[in-house]
C-alpha cells in the first residue's frame, strides 16, 4: 500500500468475522478513555454482522507483519441515511484501526484505499456519516476533503438508540 510500506489490503473472507469483532470491541473500549463517547459499544456487533455486511457490500482488512491492523465496511448503498441514490457513490462505514498497533495515519491510509476501491468501480464519490456530536473525528474527515452535505437525525443503529449524524462526501473525480 502506497505509503505504508508492509501494510496489506485483502478483502474479509468466511474466516474474519471472529477477528473483525475483536477488532471493533476493542475499538468501542479505547473510545472512552480518550473522550469520545457514545459512538461505540463493545458487544454491539457480532459475527453475523460482519457476515451480511461481506454478502451484501464488501468489507476490508488491512494487515501488517501478519496481524490485523484495520479494517472497514464498503456499502454500495445506505438508504437509512442518504435516502434513495443513484449509483454513483460508495460509502464507508466502521472505519476501524487497533490502538496498540497501527501507526499514525494508519486510519487516513484505508480511507485512501476505500477511496481508491470505489474510484475502480466507476462510482465518482465517497459518502460516510459521522455522528454529530464527534468533532474530534468531523475534523479528521474535513482534513481528509470531505465536505458536510447534510445531516441525517435519529439514524437506526445496530444494537443501539438511534443517533444523529453529519452527513460527509468526498467526489473522487
Amino acid at each position: 500500500m502506497p505509503g505504508a510500506p508492509g501494510l496489506r489490503v485483502r478483502p474479509a473472507g468466511e474466516g474474519d468475522p471472529d477477528a473483525l469483532v475483536r477488532l471493533r470491541d476493542d475499538a468501542a473500549r479505547w473510545m472512552p478513555s480518550h473522550g469520545i463517547t457514545g459512538q461505540w459499544r463493545p458487544g454491539e456487533l457480532d459475527q453475523e454482522h460482519f457476515r451480511r455486511v461481506m454478502a451484501a457490500g464488501e468489507v476490508w482488512m488491512a494487515v501488517f507483519e501478519g496481524r490485523l491492523t484495520g479494517a472497514w465496511e464498503l456499502w454500495w448503498q445506505d438508504e437509512d441515511a442518504w435516502g434513495p441514490q443513484p449509483p454513483v457513490a460508495g460509502y464507508v462505514h466502521r472505519l476501524m484501526v487497533d490502538r496498540a498497533s497501527a501507526a499514525p495515519g494508519t486510519g487516513r491510509l484505508l480511507l485512501a484505499a476505500a477511496e481508491r476501491r470505489v474510484t475502480e468501480t466507476g462510482r465518482t464519490s465517497v459518502r460516510l456519516d459521522c455522528l454529530a456530536a464527534d468533532a474530534r473525528l468531523n475534523a479528521c474527515y474535513q482534513d481528509a476533503g470531505y465536505r458536510v452535505v447534510g445531516r441525517k437525525e435519529g439514524k437506526p443503529q445496530p444494537g443501539g438508540p438511534p443517533r444523529s449524524f453529519t452527513l460527509r462526501e468526498k467526489r473522487l473525480r
